[in-house]
């Protein structure tokens, strides 16, 4: 089956990946001209190292673990099904032992990607409604969206670690390194929110993408409300543990006014009203 292009998003995660370029190349010129091309260079090593190696800093970040076939052979079994059905090449399939009820996806590429779920999740979720959550993994995996993110980030991060270390290099007679320090943290906050922007259109994407491969947009949204009515009843220790993963997860731990307006997803209520609408164009198409 196929869904007709929603424009709409599509528009959007345009004009922000646009803006983002912009206010890197203005970044990343004046970073030049202030003489901090040597700093830029370093961390630039820096971060295609960490890329490189980003689904192995997930995993292990997670405690999780790859597992065979032998292991988990319905979960192997659902995941090769759905790779097929979205035209990708099975990826690594891994486990961690927790007791929050969640998933992501990492990896450089379609051929270098990892689908990991929690124990929590297994045991909350009938067949139907996990088979939605690998569709939504494995739609970020087909719309390089690790990829996309990291790259988006990559001079987030450096204007970032110039706020935090620029300060060693400002004194009296090097005044442009103060003024680099201040540019930098301007550039940090402004993509900062950028970058979450396009972070939340990605996840309505990956959603799309989800009822695309399985034809069932109501399984997820079941799942997106299930997932979240178990968050209120893990403890707190665990939610702190995994927080950090938050970009990651198919449902983010954070809650409330401000946690939504920093969020890397969208409320999850809006999710569910646009899987509903899917489900309905399905019905009557």
């Amino acid at each position: 089956m196929e869904w007709k292009p929603d424009w709409n998003l599509r528009g959007r995660m345009v004009f922000t990946m646009f803006l983002l370029f912009a206010l890197y190349l203005v970044f990343g010129a004046y970073m030049a001209n202030a003489g901090m091309f040597p700093f830029l260079a370093a961390m630039g090593i820096f971060m295609v190292a960490q890329f490189f190696f980003s689904d192995k800093l997930a995993l292990y970040s997670m405690g999780a673990r790859e597992v065979s076939e032998d292991e988990y052979p319905e979960l192997h079994a659902m995941i090769g099904r759905l790779s097929q059905q979205a035209d990708l090449p099975k990826p690594t399939v891994a486990v961690t032992d927790s007791r929050v009820p969640n998933a992501f996806a990492t990896g450089r590429s379609k051929k270098n990607a990892t689908v990991c779920v929690t124990t929590g999740i297994m045991n909350t979720l009938d067949e139907d409604e996990l088979e939605g959550v690998m569709a939504h993994e494995l739609a970020h995996v087909k719309n390089r969206d690790v990829m996309v993110m990291t790259i988006a980030s990559f001079l987030s991060t450096i204007a970032f670690m110039v706020v935090r270390w620029g300060w060693l290099f400002a004194d009296d007679d090097n005044p442009s390194g103060f003024i680099a320090v201040i540019a930098s943290l301007v550039v940090w906050i402004v993509s900062f929110f950028l970058i979450r922007a396009l972070s939340r259109y990605r996840e309505y994407a990956a959603d799309r993408g989800a009822a695309v491969i399985t034809g069932n947009p109501g399984a997820l949204a079941s799942a997106l409300m299930k997932i979240s009515g178990r968050m209120d009843k893990v403890p707190d220790q665990d939610l702190r543990d995994q927080s950090e993963m938050n970009a990651f997860f198919i449902v983010p731990i954070k809650k409330g006014v401000i946690a939504n307006l920093f969020s890397t997803h969208p409320r999850t209520e809006k999710r569910i009203e646009k899987l509903q609408d899917l489900e309905r164009e399905l019905q009557y198409a």
